[in-house]
């Protein structure tokens, strides 16, 4: 029985689960939205909202329980000073979810995931 599981299991194994939404996270991260299967989005949402709730405390302690969820010092950092700043005011939905249709060769449900009322930042050219 499955009761009080939670999450989809993804047709993964635990670890190559847990890989896949760390690897979703810092591409979200990275660009402010990605393309991918209505399901991946669906797991990454808690994924993500929940490490956004961590960088609004900005704390060393936040900082270190969301490198463990994430293992990339730049990406902790732009996670703190920018990304979470911007939703300092916002009580949880951080995340958008859009359907797009079906992909050609497999017919998986495709989807953005996007941040909401996100500000991408300014590239500083050196």
């Amino acid at each position: 029985m499955r009761h009080r599981k939670k999450g989809a299991k993804l047709g993964r194994s635990v670890s190559h689960r847990k890989a896949l939404l760390r690897n979703l996270s810092k591409e979200l991260i990275k660009n402010g939205k990605i393309k991918t299967t209505h399901p991946k989005a669906k797991a990454l949402r808690p994924y993500i909202e929940k490490l956004i709730t961590l960088g609004r405390k900005d704390t060393v302690h936040a900082r270190r329980q969301a490198y463990k969820k994430i293992g990339d010092r730049k990406l902790i950092q732009i996670l703190f000073d920018h990304i979470a700043p911007q939703y300092k005011d916002r009580n949880g939905g951080y995340t958008r979810i859009i359907k797009l249709g079906y992909r050609e060769n497999d017919s998986a449900p495709l989807s953005f995931i996007e941040f909401v009322d996100y500000e991408y930042p300014e590239e500083e050219e050196a």
